[in-house]
């Protein structure tokens, strides 16, 4: 079993990393935001160490990584991800100046593997499938800062030789994603037979579901042959519109209600064509993804219907941000 720690594990992919991790016996430490809100740890408090820190306090985080000797780190705090979260001074000290604090850290203190986590945003908008060699044209201050962490840690991995990856992740979905994302607005909206207010049926996303992402963490730092500073793009490589992704959840909650398309304005980063090309990792990693759309999508209605807790408290949230852009 390894010494694991974990950054941003009050969000939803750390959360479900942090989960798996210890699950499968890891010793788990969880670096969290002062603050933060900690819903989505509330079954796992005891289980794992949680330590307050501000990534940008260069001191405490080098004290914190020494007393933690991880052997495996995995980077996933981040700000900016979000429409609602547009503070672009705190993007810059969360996702770069944290980066660059974490990494030095781990890099005195000594690691197996350091896993980052990037963004499909850095490539900007593009026609096609990207590989991880394409040019980046970010299309936001939060792919600016993304990009940035990322050629940081591409320059460290090379200089110091280290296990130190990028995984660029594509739109992941699954249990305790944010409420007012578009995938718990379906079941939420589904689940008393109506649909929640959409874009047009032509945006597209690459929607890849979360135990798929858990798999490409794990697969990443456990890789054995490494290239220092790869990056994998995290995706499965298959397109779906709002249009297809309506009509499963249509079909899986039985809604007779017609979905009300165009009833919310479009978005900057809406596109018809956001799809990953996902060669590398399946040949350097052996990472499949096991759930198509559909498949993931009943997973996650299931854990909401069985769930009643995490329902309320969905039920609940949802209404708090009603006023936000979904997806």
């Amino acid at each position: 079993m390894k010494r694991v720690l974990i950054t941003g594990a009050t969000g939803f992919v750390g959360a479900n990393l942090a989960r798996r991790m210890l699950t499968e016996g890891h010793s788990v430490v969880l670096l969290v935001r002062p603050g933060s809100n900690r819903w989505r740890l509330h079954n796992i408090e005891k289980e794992a160490q949680i330590l307050e820190l501000d990534l940008c306090n260069t001191e405490a985080i080098f004290q914190a990584v020494g007393r933690a000797r991880p052997e495996w780190v995995f980077h996933l705090a981040a700000h900016g991800a979000y429409s609602w979260q547009s503070d672009f001074t705190q993007m810059i000290q969360t996702n770069i100046i944290g980066t660059i604090n974490l990494v030095n850290a781990c890099l005195k203190a000594g690691f197996e593997s350091f896993i980052n986590t990037g963004s499909s945003s850095e490539y900007g908008f593009k026609d096609h499938a990207v590989t991880e060699d394409e040019l980046l044209e970010p299309n936001s201050d939060y792919a600016v800062t993304k990009a940035s962490a990322t050629h940081f840690c591409l320059s460290l991995a090379k200089s110091y030789n280290a296990h130190i990856t990028t995984l660029r992740l594509y739109s992941v979905y699954g249990i305790y994603e944010d409420p007012a994302r578009l995938i718990p607005a379906l079941i939420l909206n589904g689940l008393r037979g109506k649909f929640p207010l959409l874009v047009s049926p032509d945006i597209a996303r690459d929607f890849v579901f979360i135990e798929d992402v858990e798999a490409a963490y794990l697969l990443a730092a456990q890789q054995k042959k490494y290239q220092p500073g790869a990056i994998y793009n995290v995706g499965t490589g298959i397109q779906t519109t709002l249009q297809q992704a309506v009509a499963t959840a249509a079909k899986l909650m039985q809604i007779k209600e017609q979905p009300r398309w165009s009833s919310m304005p479009s978005r900057k980063w809406d596109t018809g064509t956001w799809v990953a090309n996902n060669r590398k990792i399946k040949e350097e990693l052996a990472w499949v993804p096991a759930y198509s759309f559909e498949k993931g999508f009943q997973k996650t209605l299931g854990l909401f219907r069985n769930n009643q807790g995490i329902l309320d408290f969905y039920e609940h949230a949802s209404l708090v941000s009603s006023g936000k852009n979904r997806d």
